[in-house]
């Protein structure tokens, strides 16, 4: 499985293709970290893999996380369990994005939208924040992060001179409740309006 996974791995990026993986236990995450995969898509809720030591390998293979924290609200509820197991599911996966986000480890905002119905970020970014990532943070799994992620950091991600003019103007301060970053007024893509919301 390590080898060919690495293959697989290596044939992605020879083709300049980011690399993601949808490990759910330790041992997913071991064959992540020596296979060079790029991008974990959710945490890892079996058996509490998240000790320092996997932690810091993760940071140093330079691997992101991308926490989808509802995700785990989505399946509980679509297989019926119960709201305390739903809880339990949910707070691990809480204390995992805070673990690796406390190491410094990158995290990239998504949702799973497409496999999930959920299109509302709102309860996403309140997860987050519940997970320990300020508003400064939060913001930056949505701007700098994913542009230095996937390699536009020279010409997006950020807004200053000469950039690319992609800009989502909110309809409140996320500074002051992170919901409303999910409060989107206008969505604006190489300086032209593609959303409004009026």
């Amino acid at each position: 499985m390590k080898r060919s996974t690495k293959a697989l791995v290596s044939e992605a990026h020879r083709a300049g293709k980011p690399v993601f993986a949808h490990p759910s236990n330790g041992e997913g995450i071991e064959v992540a970290i020596q296979s060079g995969v790029d991008v974990l898509a959710h945490p890892a809720t079996e058996g509490n893999p998240y000790t320092p030591s996997l932690t810091q390998r993760m940071k140093a293979a330079h691997i992101a996380l991308i926490p989808t924290l509802t995700l785990f609200a989505v399946e509980g509820k679509k297989s019926g369990e119960p709201a305390e197991e739903i809880e339990k599911w949910i707070n691990m996966a809480v204390q995992e994005v805070k673990t690796y986000s406390n190491a410094g480890g990158q995290i990239l905002f998504g949702t799973d939208v497409g496999y999930i119905e959920q299109f509302d970020t709102s309860e996403e970014f309140t997860l987050m924040f519940r997970a320990g990532m300020s508003f400064k943070q939060i913001l930056a799994s949505l701007t700098t992060n994913p542009a230095e992620r996937f390699g536009y950091s020279a010409h997006g991600g950020r807004i200053a001179k000469g950039m690319d003019g992609d800009l989502v103007v909110l309809r409140a301060d996320p500074a002051q409740d992170v919901t409303a970053f999910s409060k989107v007024r206008y969505t604006i893509r190489g300086g032209k309006v593609i959303f409004s919301d009026r």
